[in-house]
């Protein structure tokens, strides 16, 4: 049987190849939702070879051929690896034909045995996300139009990996901040405690992403690794971003719409509304004022004030995931809370304009235009994957892994966050809105 999918990309042919070719493509066409993860990308579409992690430790080993390889109209790959390779054929075929000057017909063709319904999501999926990065690397050449080298830490979590993936897909370079030895010239090994004085040497921006997960119950030792893992190292960090003689001129730092306070209602809270009552806005205001050393020394500083971030990958909706598509989800308390989400790839636009736009700088939040409330986002999400959504979940649930302040700060928080700074930029969205948002991470047509 072979698959095909076909989708014009509003961009010239050459530019869209050439995205194939850089580092990070790979990572950037991985739908959310598979749990499949890349573990080497191809050095080279010609006779490359590209890994993917599976489930159970099973490796996806794709090779690629050079009888077919035919830039910049075409390139292929097959899978080669056992076990799967004898129990599953898999050739796939990227066709690229100019469709205009300033578009491209995008044609994937797959002999397979797996079934088309298994495959469309993931190709819808794909030609979208390949139209909407081409879109933002157009954007974000407007704000600066040469390649950066950017210091990232927490580059292996959930935004990092998808952070830096952009990055590199758009031409820049990326040197990940690691805690184990470094491997390569685009790692370097750094300690949070004591970073080097020399670690930023040669970098133009910082992206400090680093920190304990937010999720689990809110004891003291939780807490107290909450603030340890930011505050500490944030300062440290701005300290010697502010020293380097050869250094960065951008500093961007995490943060938290939590700096709002669990309980602000129907306000419409910007970046310039006061700061709220509670463990997470006295720890987001703490982070925040660490990275004063960079501002005192003249740096472009940017918190990204981060919402709830939408992707199956991790995070909320990555918990919500499993139970709505089993058809046992439900709204959360009684879902009147507002809440203030964002899809991952947008929050990764928002990072990449950090970085590159001179005009933004102290706090940002980073939340789609359209807030939703908790009810509502249940409906949506339950309408996205085509269940019903009939099991409220009681306020004390979330209380059960996140203890009483973290139910109430986390997950019944109610925050209706505005992007007054982003709005006023002129900022573009990929999904301002919730339905659009899910309807692309879960591979589905997007709504009109």
């Amino acid at each position: 049987m072979v698959f095909r999918y076909s989708s014009v990309v509003p961009a010239p042919r050459d530019e869209v190849f050439d995205w194939h070719t850089r580092p990070g493509a790979l990572a950037r066409l991985a739908p959310p939702w598979h749990p499949v993860r890349p573990l080497t990308e191809t050095g080279s579409l010609r006779d490359g070879t590209a890994v993917l992690g599976l489930p159970g430790g099973v490796r996806w080993v794709a090779a690629h051929l050079p009888e077919r390889y035919d830039p910049p109209r075409r390139f292929a790959d097959r899978l080669v690896s056992r076990p799967l390779a004898p129990l599953l054929s898999w050739t796939h075929v990227h066709d690229f034909a100019v469709e205009a000057d300033d578009a491209t017909l995008v044609t994937d063709r797959i002999a397979t045995t797996l079934p088309n319904t298994l495959l469309r999501p993931m190709f819808v999926y794909r030609h979208a996300q390949l139209a909407d990065d081409l879109a933002a690397g157009a954007r974000a050449r407007a704000w600066h139009d040469t390649p950066v080298t950017v210091a990232v830490t927490g580059a292996s979590g959930l935004v990092g990996r998808n952070l830096c993936a952009l990055l590199t897909t758009g031409g820049h370079r990326v040197i990940r901040l690691v805690r184990r030895t470094a491997h390569g010239r685009d790692e370097r090994r750094w300690d949070p405690g004591a970073p080097a004085a020399d670690l930023l040497d040669g970098v133009d921006a910082v992206v400090h992403l680093a920190g304990e997960p937010l999720f689990g119950r809110f004891t003291e030792a939780h807490r107290a690794a909450l603030r340890d893992s930011r505050v500490g190292p944030t300062r440290a960090l701005a300290e010697v971003a502010a020293g380097a003689a050869d250094g960065p001129r951008v500093f961007v730092t995490a943060s938290a719409i939590g700096y709002y306070g669990p309980t602000r209602g129907d306000e419409v809270l910007t970046e310039d509304s006061p700061r709220g009552d509670g463990f997470l806005a006295d720890l987001v205001a703490d982070w925040e004022s660490a990275a004063r050393p960079s501002a005192e020394a003249g740096l472009r500083c940017v918190q990204v004030r981060t919402g709830i971030v939408q992707t199956p990958a991790g995070g909320v909706l990555g918990l919500q995931y499993p139970l709505f598509a089993a058809g046992l989800g439900g709204r959360i308390g009684d879902g009147r809370q507002w809440l203030s989400w964002i899809g991952v790839d947008d929050l990764a636009d928002v990072y990449v304009r950090a970085v590159l736009d001179g005009g933004l700088a102290g706090p940002v939040n980073a939340v789609a235009p359209n807030p939703v409330r908790g009810a509502e986002h249940a409906r949506v999400l339950a309408a996205t994957l085509r269940r019903p959504a009939p099991l409220p979940v009681p306020a004390f649930g979330p209380a059960l892994l996140l203890g009483r302040q973290g139910a109430e700060e986390v997950a019944l928080a109610d925050q209706r966050v505005a992007p007054e700074r982003l709005r006023s930029a002129g900022h573009t969205f990929r999904y301002p809105r919730l339905d659009g948002a899910l309807a692309h991470l879960f591979g589905r047509h997007r709504p009109a």
